[in-house]
């Protein structure tokens, strides 16, 4: 079994049972605009919190657990969002494009081959003049648990072709497992 759809079967650490307050904080500030694509989006928290302010909102996500709990929650709350079983590989097969995309912890799980890939696929989804906002764990947390890090160089890096980089700013990425979350990485990338 796939290591999500196993994390799914229990609690992930990363499931805190709301939005990150990044997302929050990015919604409060109108930088998140119209529709919204929620890529690799676990059991919805965040895509939720952005139907629930008036965002046409799909989520994506490979394991077949998250999306059953994402759409049990929409149901339980009586918000419209639609949630798919869908590789990030295959992000085109959507059949749509979004203003929006977000990514809380996505990114930080790719290898760097996959990345390339995830890429490619988000540009097949996110219209010209639209923002993708990525919460990834950052080189700046210590070591020894969780995702792989990201560096500032390895975002560039990744989007140095058809986009361009707003902003690489500090941020926190909130877990069961730290109280005090771990430090991130919150970027703001628009596709050209």
């Amino acid at each position: 079994m796939d290591f999500f759809e196993e994390a799914y079967r229990g609690t992930p650490p990363w499931d805190i049972g709301r939005p990150q307050r990044e997302i929050v904080h990015l919604e409060e500030a109108g930088k998140i605009s119209g529709d919204v694509l929620d890529v690799g989006c676990g059991t919805g928290e965040n895509a939720l919190f952005l139907s629930s302010r008036g965002h046409d909102v799909w989520g994506v996500d490979s394991a077949p657990a998250a999306i059953e709990i994402a759409r049990k929650n929409a149901e339980e709350r009586g918000l419209a969002a639609t949630f798919l079983v869908k590789d990030t590989f295959n992000l085109h097969e959507i059949g749509r494009t979004f203003d929006t995309v977000i990514d809380s912890g996505l990114f930080h799980t790719l290898s760097d081959p996959e990345r390339l890939c995830f890429v490619r696929n988000l540009s097949e989804v996110l219209k010209p003049g639209g923002t993708y906002f990525m919460l990834a764990f950052s080189e700046l947390e210590p070591g020894g648990y969780g995702p792989r890090r990201i560096t500032k160089k390895e975002i560039q890096a990744a989007f140095s072709d058809g986009w361009r980089i707003n902003k690489i700013q500090s941020a926190v990425f909130e877990s069961r497992t730290r109280p005090e979350g771990s430090r991130a990485w919150l970027s703001s990338i628009t596709k050209l």
